[in-house]
């Protein structure tokens, strides 16, 4: 399942490698955002997540493996890692 729409016009910049229980780097398993002007998207691989936004911390996103979330700029978010979560972001701009 596709939850959100990148605009018009967003090119592909680079994406992550791919990230599991081991490697996820601390940082998106707290509170942080995609930089102004860059629209990130976040694939689950395998297993489960849950996407959390800041400002609205009642309504997690469910997602599971095959779905994508885009992430807007600058709304801060964070990650939370189900069973077996293997996934990857890819930026746009």
């Amino acid at each position: 399942m596709r939850h959100g729409e990148l605009p018009p016009g967003v090119e592909r910049q680079r994406t992550t490698p791919e990230f599991d229980a081991a490697t996820v780097p601390a940082g998106l398993l707290r509170a942080h955002r995609v930089a102004p002007e860059v629209w990130g998207e976040v694939e689950v691989l395998a297993g489960s997540m849950t996407f959390v936004w800041e400002d609205r911390p009642s309504s997690p996103v469910s997602l599971s493996a095959g779905d994508t979330l885009v992430i807007p700029p600058d709304e801060p978010h964070h990650v939370e890692l189900g069973r077996e979560a293997r996934f990857h972001f890819a930026f746009h701009r």
